[in-house]
């Protein structure tokens, strides 16, 4: 990391949100170039799905985190050499890729709630077209209730 901060670039470490991290490194304008990381399969297939929405590219291997890990993918026939690209990772010409914030992030507002409800805001990507739809929505805790009945909080 020094010296990548040594040649003037910016290092922002991420806990969590791969997904969203992902989008930020292939959405145009955004201030992210790249996102090197470890993440977990079902990120990765995410990442990939909404990044072949968009047109971008991701890269990855298997990385197990233990020998029960590794003993499992092998056994399965996977190549923990391989590097797999969005077309491996997302095999289909017809890919949709949906998500709605819970928390605030950097890509989606969370839930917000309101005097009578909630707002949200979710995203909806499809490979096919490359439309990227931002949707915000209010929720209506009286008239969810009449559908869902108490079971709503």
């Amino acid at each position: 990391m020094a010296e990548i901060r040594a040649v003037g670039a910016r290092i922002r470490l991420i806990p969590h949100g791969d997904v969203s991290a992902a989008l930020a490194a292939v959405t145009e304008g955004s201030a992210v170039d790249l996102l090197y990381g470890i993440g977990g399969t079902p990120e990765g297939v995410l990442a990939a799905a909404a990044i072949k929405c968009t047109g971008g590219q991701i890269l990855g291997r298997l990385w197990p985190r233990s020998d029960e890990e590794r003993s499992a993918a092998l056994d399965a026939g996977y190549d923990l050499e391989e590097v797999l690209d969005r077309d491996r990772l997302v095999a289909g010409r017809e890919v949709f890729f949906a998500a709605t914030g819970v928390t605030d992030g950097e890509m989606l507002e969370g839930v917000h709630f309101t005097r009578g409800g909630a707002t949200t805001e979710s995203v909806s990507m499809r490979s096919r077209s490359g439309t990227v739809r931002t949707i915000t929505a209010r929720h209506d805790r009286a008239k969810l209730r009449e559908i869902v009945g108490e079971r709503l909080a």
